[in-house]
């Protein structure tokens, strides 16, 4: 099952699991995108589209109470439901704060509850989507980087008290990551910031991540049952150093994101 699967990395990991012939649900919020993004994968004898907001409690035990009675049980759960933001740290409110808190971190609290004792049962997998913002906070992304780090914490948690029961969990710390769309994503929200918090990964000097290779390597990840999936690998020196001296991880974190 892959939430947020009608756009981005959801779709893509959605297309990867069909190609391997998977049994597969799609959850997204809106209907129209999500069976669009359905029809795409031609794998509609085995795809299940359920259209729900994770961020509601409802809607994600009608998503349990859908797939429990149509297929009995969840091997592996892709939390990809999410968004990304830009915004001074204190011109960023507690509400706003609060709305990425609810996508990025307490749904994939909430679905995973909900899933969780069938996918201990069947010795599964949590993905959970994070991002290089879950080891480092780089100026100008508002709240982005307190609900990522809070679901690295929330992945740690998962390992350390369900791993022992049989429950694989995965935390994925990917980089900006390559988009067709056209022109600035952010413009209304960075008017008033520096330039380079309108580039990807606000600013990271990055080259962007093919999302296909990214969900074939989440799956291969899944296999061996790793931790974590941190890409690109290079960063994890960086987050290392970070741990050991937080002002010269500071001092390279903002050379690596400063145009």
């Amino acid at each position: 099952m892959v939430t947020g699967a009608s756009a981005g990395l959801g779709l893509h990991m959605s297309t990867v699991l069909a190609n391997r012939q998977a049994r597969l649900v799609m959850v997204a919020r809106r209907a129209e995108p999500l069976q669009q993004a359905a029809d795409s994968l031609n794998s509609s004898d085995n795809t299940l589209c359920l259209t729900a907001d994770v961020t509601n409690q409802h809607d994600v035990q009608r998503v349990r109470s859908t797939i429990t009675e149509k297929f009995g049980r969840v091997d592996l759960l892709c939390n990809c439901a999410g968004k990304s933001t830009r915004g001074a740290i204190l011109e960023t409110s507690a509400e706003d704060f609060q709305q990425l808190m609810d996508v990025n971190f307490l749904a994939a609290v909430r679905m995973t509850q909900a899933f969780a004792p069938t996918l201990i049962e069947q010795q599964g997998h949590v993905v959970n989507i994070g991002s290089l913002a879950s080891k480092l906070a780089p100026r100008y992304l508002g709240g982005y980087p307190a609900s990522k780090f809070a679901l690295a914490a929330y992945s740690q948690q998962l390992r350390m008290e369900l791993g022992p029961e049989g429950l694989h969990t995965l935390l994925v710390c990917p980089g900006p990551i390559a988009r067709n769309e056209e022109g600035p994503r952010y413009s209304e929200q960075s008017r008033n910031l520096p330039d380079e918090a309108n580039r990807p990964g606000g600013g990271a000097k990055l080259k962007g991540i093919d999302p296909d290779w990214l969900a074939g390597k989440i799956l291969d990840a899944c296999e061996q049952r790793k931790p974590e999936l941190v890409v690109p690998w290079k960063v994890r020196l960086l987050c290392s150093i970070a741990q050991l001296s937080p002002k010269l991880g500071d001092w390279l974190l903002y050379k690596s994101t400063s145009g």
